[in-house]
């Protein structure tokens, strides 16, 4: 189950158009190797863009060969298009890029009884990071200061808008005010998240911490 129809739309509006941020895109990526809900939704706006193109008039290429050297010399993220199917069991190819080949050789930190955490820090603009939590376990009541994209890797996870399992994407903003709980069945749950914007805790650890937090 995918929260907010909407904002699922834009977002792979936004991968088939190229114009996420590069941990976004890489989120959605994997989205699509994991789950085919939404494949043949962006198979057709990927060949709707290309009609376009086909259509649009030729732009004169400005200063060609300095773009073309900064293209080649970049050594950003390289992303797969959304036909590609996941291969591992756990971690999408689109993801490789970012977290390497292998969740267990992670340096995770513990963030909370039972919450482990590895961060990749800011990619483009987003905060990025992992989050194993026990099975059973509950996260802290939060809300947001920008958005939140969460891409279930393995388990799942319950809160007031839904259950989340495998390859589904979980939105949320400053509207959205809810506290996670992974699975009590099965198997602990890993998730993918990247964040504009700060997370805000809120409950009863939300007034103890808050105050102490800087802005």
């Amino acid at each position: 189950m995918e929260r907010n129809v909407t904002g699922m739309d834009e977002l792979l509006a936004g991968y088939a158009a190229g114009t996420l941020a590069a941990p976004a895109h890489a989120l959605v990526g994997a989205h699509l190797e994991i789950s085919g809900n939404n494949r043949n939704y962006v198979a057709c706006l990927e060949a709707l863009g290309g009609h376009a193109l086909e259509g649009a008039s030729p732009v004169a290429f400005s200063d060609r060969d300095a773009a073309l050297s900064a293209i080649f010399a970049d050594e950003g993220i390289s992303l797969p298009r959304s036909q590609k199917i996941a291969t591992s069991p756990e971690l999408p190819d689109s993801l490789r890029c970012i977290v390497g080949n292998s969740l267990d050789s992670l340096p995770w930190k513990t963030l909370l009884p039972g919450v482990r955490e590895v961060k990749f820090g800011e990619i483009d603009g987003c905060n990025v990071n992992l989050l194993w939590v026990r099975r059973g376990r509950a996260m802290p009541s939060h809300t947001h200061h920008g958005t939140e994209l969460t891409l279930v890797l393995k388990g799942g996870f319950k809160d007031a808008d839904g259950h989340f399992v495998r390859g589904d994407i979980a939105f949320a903003d400053h509207d959205v005010d809810h506290k996670p709980v992974a699975d009590d069945d099965g198997e602990d749950c890993i998730c993918f998240a990247v964040t504009e914007g700060r997370l805000q805790l809120t409950g009863l650890m939300g007034r103890l911490i808050n105050p102490f937090v800087r802005n």
